[in-house]
């Protein structure tokens, strides 16, 4: 008999929000081909109907939710919990930002592994409540999990200080290598192949944006600083980023174009990582993937990742400087390409990511 694998915490497949999209896409179809029965919740837009589709041999359950926001995931959490209880395969919750409800999973006795993501209630744009929600469901997740997913060692380490160790398995975040691009898509933006340094987060302080656009634009240097990302009019921190900016920074939008995503990374002289907080981020990963050369935050959570991949920074001013070094030395530049390609064939390839979890998803899968 097959076993059976059901995936929560998601929005959806096929993937279109994110990291932990991402991962589900390219984990359900990796067990799909190993032979396990592969069941994805996911979240129906408002109008839709209760659907059960099949998705290249992965089950899809898309469970309509007409509130939208946060609250709307809230509730369809809740919902995808409850419905999933007539599976009797082994769970995977990606994300504890509802960890409250896994409570139903261990009442009902249900094995359920849980990504334990970031130390979401240390970011920097959530308000007092969202950061109580989300420092409870941590310890939530913590104890309602059977078994804990960190995607990073200093992830591990900060659970290790609310369970013993042994529940928690450290697996990274896994990327796609880029070896060759269409270089056509350049010219869409006024673009010329290492001729510009490329920024792709979301605007928000924790993710430095307003320092990087400050240590670009403190000098003119005939290079582009090109930023992938939505920005609003209504936002102050958003406003304050396109001040700071000097006419050679591009803020392109957010675009949502995975070709054209990579091709823009491929083709930069540099990727600039500005992360402060978080485990391993998909974005820096796929930067590696890309061989960029990197300039990161300089934090355990991105020295671990990039390791010798990258120069660190810790203010505009050293920003400044590493865009001038970046810039202008070549050697510089092919050194940080090569450890950059070393460091993600030796970790961070989805094969080798998808492969740990196989393994460890083995191991937990209920005995019939």
């Amino acid at each position: 008999m097959k076993k059976e694998l059901v995936i929560l915490g998601i929005r959806g497949l096929p993937a279109k929000h994110g990291g932990f999209e991402t991962f589900a896409e390219y984990l359900a179809l990796y067990m799909v081909n190993r032979d396990w029965n592969v069941i994805v919740y996911c979240q129906g837009d408002p109008g839709t109907e209760y659907a059960e589709t099949d998705w290249n041999g992965v089950s899809l359950i898309t469970i309509p939710e007409n509130r939208t926001g946060p609250l709307g995931t809230i509730i369809f959490d809740l919902r995808s919990i409850i419905h999933s209880l007539r599976h009797k395969g082994l769970f995977l919750t990606l994300g504890y930002n509802t960890a409250i409800f896994n409570i139903i999973h261990r009442i009902f006795g249900k094995t359920n592994v849980i990504n334990m993501d970031g130390i979401e209630w240390k970011r920097e744009k959530w308000g007092t409540i969202a950061k109580s929600w989300f420092w409870l469901n941590e310890r939530f997740g913590c104890w309602f999990g059977n078994h804990l997913v960190a995607d990073h060692p200093e992830i591990k380490n900060h659970l290790a200080t609310r369970v013993n160790e042994t529940k928690i398995t450290t697996i990274a975040y896994g990327g796609k290598q880029i070896e060759n691009a269409d270089i056509s898509v350049l010219s869409q933006y006024d673009l010329a192949e290492n001729e510009y340094a490329i920024v792709i987060a979301r605007a928000e302080p924790e993710n430095s944006i307003l320092e990087i656009v400050q240590g670009f634009s403190s000098q003119i240097r005939h290079k582009k600083l090109v930023i992938l990302g939505k920005y609003d009019a209504d936002n102050d921190y958003h406003n304050r980023v396109k001040a700071a900016a000097s006419a050679e920074v591009l803020f392109v939008g957010a675009i949502y174009d995975a070709d054209i995503v990579g091709s823009l990374r491929f083709f930069a002289t540099c990727y600039v990582h500005g992360h402060q907080v978080g485990g391993t981020n998909p974005s820096l990963v796929e930067a590696m993937g890309a061989n960029n050369a990197i300039i990161a935050h300089d934090n355990k959570f991105n020295r671990w990742v990039a390791n010798d991949g990258a120069i660190y920074f810790n203010s505009a001013a050293e920003i400044s400087e590493s865009f001038t070094s970046i810039f202008e030395d070549e050697k510089l530049r092919q050194s940080l390409q090569a450890n950059t390609k070393q460091q993600f064939i030796a970790g961070f390839q989805w094969s080798q990511i998808l492969q740990q979890y196989e393994m460890l998803l083995k191991q937990w899968h209920p005995k019939r």
